[in-house]
């Protein structure tokens, strides 16, 4: 049942997804089969929609922002296009609640390209990186630092504008890996101003796999040379004269083959679902009901992960747990409820298919399988 859906930090529902997404393959399938020339007017119209679809929800400028497959891949994009040199005996600054994924892509960047990467450790006994010890860690040898947004085992929100001023300060590029909150709370990649900012269409957006996206401020697209390019790198694709390739002036040299579109086509219904949506409607409805969990946690004496400040955290609540993680999701699970679990840790995200009454039923369940 959708009323008791808690996995917003994983997949994300909207009202009508399945119809829309059916329609929207449904739609491909009805162009990509006809015989005629129309295939690639539509699918790149496609992409260049849920493209801007994406600047709207993070105030992106026009060029300055393109499709990946994931947020690893965007990361690995933006370090690999960076001038030869600039991060060499450098360090690279990121938290031990960072997305692992990035961190094993860094691990290994780092080997290449001669920096050393710097994970900023937790507080004994802490869940999350404070903000405070990153910015200690932050000196002006740091080359570039990545900044979790919100984190996806916690959810743990940084002070995002106290940090990039610190790292304004120590010169150093910075970027932004928002998917744990983009779709839910604000963000502006202008304010304050980042580097580079990564993300995906899952989660809070609500789309599908393999639509990643990564933005580039405009100073540092053109000192960027991607190494993987090709002819849609370029300012006009069609140029195939094999001794005049140029990069593109805008985000474009960050793209290289044929793009691959079928992601982004369907996740737009989701980005258009987003676009006629009341953002603060769905935030204040996210608050109230991980305030609810918040306050049955306490009263089970469950173990909060999850910073109870409000400004403080994303829109999950994460609990530790006694017993095994596993088989308290799979109890929630035989009672229609969806939620997972990391490690010995249970995440809830409550989002705009869940309702009040899904909530309770939640807590309900808690009870029974939690209490002491």
């Amino acid at each position: 049942m959708q009323d008791a859906y808690f996995l917003y930090h994983s997949i994300g529902q909207y009202p009508g997804k399945t119809e829309d997404l059916a329609r929207a393959m449904t739609e491909f399938a009805g162009v990509w089969g006809a015989a005629n020339d129309a295939q690639w007017g539509y699918l790149l119209g496609g992409r260049a929609r849920f493209i801007d679809r994406w600047r709207g929800i993070i105030n992106a400028p026009q060029g300055t922002l393109t499709t990946s497959e994931s947020v690893t891949q965007s990361l690995h994009m933006l370090v690999t296009a960076l001038p030869p040199g600039l991060l060499r005996g450098k360090r690279v600054l990121v938290g031990a609640d960072c997305f692992p994924s990035n961190h094993f892509l860094l691990t290994r960047l780092a080997e290449r390209m001669g920096f050393s990467l710097h994970t900023v450790p937790f507080r004994q006994g802490a869940a999350h990186v404070e903000d405070e010890d990153f910015a200690a860690a932050w000196g002006p040898d740091v080359g570039l630092a990545l900044l979790t947004w919100v984190s996806s085992t916690t959810s743990h929100r940084i002070d995002l504008a106290a940090l990039v001023a610190h790292g304004r300060s120590m010169g150093s590029l910075i970027g932004v890996d928002i998917t744990q909150a983009a779709g839910l709370l604000p963000f502006d990649v202008a304010d304050p101003a980042v580097d580079f900012t990564i993300s995906t269409s899952l989660k809070w957006m609500c789309g599908t796999p393999g639509a990643g996206v990564l933005h580039v401020a405009e100073p540092l697209i053109a000192l960027c040379q991607p190494e993987l390019r090709g002819w849609f790198s370029q300012d006009n694709p069609f140029n195939w004269d094999l001794d005049r390739f140029a990069y593109a002036p805008d985000i474009r040299r960050f793209d290289n083959g044929t793009p691959g579109c079928m992601a982004a086509l369907a996740s737009l219904p989701a980005l258009d679902w987003h676009a006629s949506a009341d953002r603060k409607a769905i935030a204040a409805q996210n608050r109230r009901q991980t305030a609810r969990i918040i306050a049955a946690a306490d009263d089970l004496s469950l173990t909060l992960v999850t910073p109870r400040p409000e400004a403080r955290r994303g829109g999950s609540v994460m609990l530790r747990i006694d017993p095994p993680a596993p088989q308290i999701v799979a109890a929630l699970r035989d009672e229609g409820i969806s939620a997972d679990s990391r490690g010995q840790t249970l995440r809830l995200s409550p989002g705009i298919v869940t309702t009040d009454d899904g909530v309770e039923t939640l807590c309900d369940a808690l009870r029974r399988h939690l209490r002491p």
